[in-house]
């Protein structure tokens, strides 16, 4: 009996094929759905609604259950960060294109180069063992390192390092996607190659389509939505092979949505080394208005002041993207509230997007890593929501990157988000 309800609960929490509108009811609601414009499509399923109904009571949370039978809409607001790899493997095609249906108006190709200098979707250069079916295949001779296993005697983990840079285009178009894990204490390739965190599903990881990253362009062109590529600090030492520059791969990146026709306005490219950004703003200045910065901050100790904040935006920058954390701050009564950081952006003129959404797992025990600075207002999965309600409405962030979309979409067509 508890397995039957185990198994039916999951059904529920991995589908999203219940759309975000009532149910339809005979002839004149199939007509209904003909005439619909493409937003009618958006099915968001009940992740949204098991975060709401797990807030704590407050008038945020009567305002979004009131929501439950108003329509989705696609939003910018709602940013698919690798897609949606809560449940679908990262930077793939199924996992685009979950995103898209379920509302994010941008998704996100993380940019790296193979041996061939072709650029392809992946988060790092070197993670293909852990997102990949590489070390089961005859390209895992190819891989910088080949799987090495857990050693019970020293403890050392089991370990494997391989490289889009290691393999050609062709080599890496033949792999599959699976979802991001390994296990360290493998005695085996197989064993290696599981490790799902038990709070996100295989279910789906039996197909990932791999993509270029004009493939992604195209892709993104036909679910209708807008772009942010990031440009992945590369893995090996640049110039790659001794011709090929940095530059020259920040070049690649904004040439190819160029010679796909697509409008520096639908794209928001993304680096963590403020030289690309740079490179943008003086070399592309129409892709560089909409260049984000990827502000990112292990610790308090590494956030930007004020001054750097000012510095940033005297350089042309526009938009500054640092983690949840570092936007958000407790007053003295434990309420979250915006951070200094935030208020410092604000007053620099630049815009705000923050990441990751759903990207901490259960947050019964505290927020982790993304909520470091409100964990003490943290203690339950809707606790995200009163989060996401602060960074959009106090913080003014433009857009949230979220493993799970839906959750945003619902938010912002909720709240009325463009």
């Amino acid at each position: 009996m508890l397995r039957r309800i185990h198994l039916l609960t999951s059904a529920l929490m991995l589908t999203f094929i219940i759309p975000f509108t009532a149910c339809a009811h005979g002839d004149r609601d199939d007509q209904r759905y003909k005439d619909a414009d493409k937003n009618s499509s958006i099915q968001l399923g009940p992740r949204p609604y098991f975060l709401v109904n797990d807030m704590d009571e407050s008038a945020l949370k009567k305002k979004l259950q009131s929501c439950v039978n108003s329509p989705a809409k696609k939003t910018n607001f709602s940013i698919g960060h690798r897609g949606a790899p809560l449940q679908f493997p990262e930077h793939t095609k199924e996992s685009y294109e979950a995103a898209a249906k379920m509302g994010a108006g941008i998704l996100e190709c993380d940019v790296t180069f193979t041996k061939d200098k072709q650029l392809v979707c992946r988060h790092s250069q070197c993670d293909l063992h852990t997102t990949t079916n590489i070390l089961a295949t005859p390209l895992a001779s190819k891989c910088s390192q080949n799987f090495s296993p857990f050693d019970p005697v020293s403890g050392k983990a089991a370990s494997a390092n391989c490289c889009t840079s290691d393999i050609t285009l062709a080599e890496f178009k033949t792999l599959q996607g699976k979802m991001d894990a390994f296990n360290p204490k493998a005695l085996s390739v197989d064993e290696y190659l599981k490790g799902t965190a038990n709070w996100r599903t295989d279910l789906y990881a039996n197909k990932g389509t791999l993509l270029t990253h004009a493939e992604s362009i195209q892709l993104f062109k036909r679910l209708g939505v807008k772009m942010t590529p990031e440009l992945k600090s590369a893995s090996v030492a640049m110039p790659f092979e001794g011709t090929y520059t940095q530059a020259m791969y920040a070049q690649q990146l904004i040439n190819e949505y160029k010679a796909a026709g697509v409008k520096a306005r639908d794209v928001w490219a993304q680096s963590f080394d403020i030289q690309d950004v740079r490179y943008w703003i003086n070399n592309e200045p129409e892709f560089g208005k909409q260049a984000v910065y990827l502000d990112d901050a292990n610790t308090i100790a590494d956030v930007p002041t004020a001054i750097d904040l000012q510095m940033y935006a005297d350089e042309g920058f526009n938009i500054v993207a640092p983690p949840i954390w570092v936007l958000l701050a407790l007053d003295n009564n434990n309420k979250i509230i915006p951070s200094e950081y935030a208020r410092n952006a604000k007053k620099a003129g630049l815009k705000m997007i923050t990441w990751s959404f759903e990207r901490s797992g259960p947050l019964k025990n505290g927020g982790g890593w993304y909520y470091q600075t409100v964990n003490p207002a943290i203690n339950n999965d809707g606790d995200m929501m009163d989060a996401l309600h602060v960074l959009a409405k106090d913080v003014g962030v433009i857009g949230i990157f979220s493993d799970w979309p839906a959750s945003v979409s619902y938010y912002a067509s909720c709240m009325n988000l463009k």
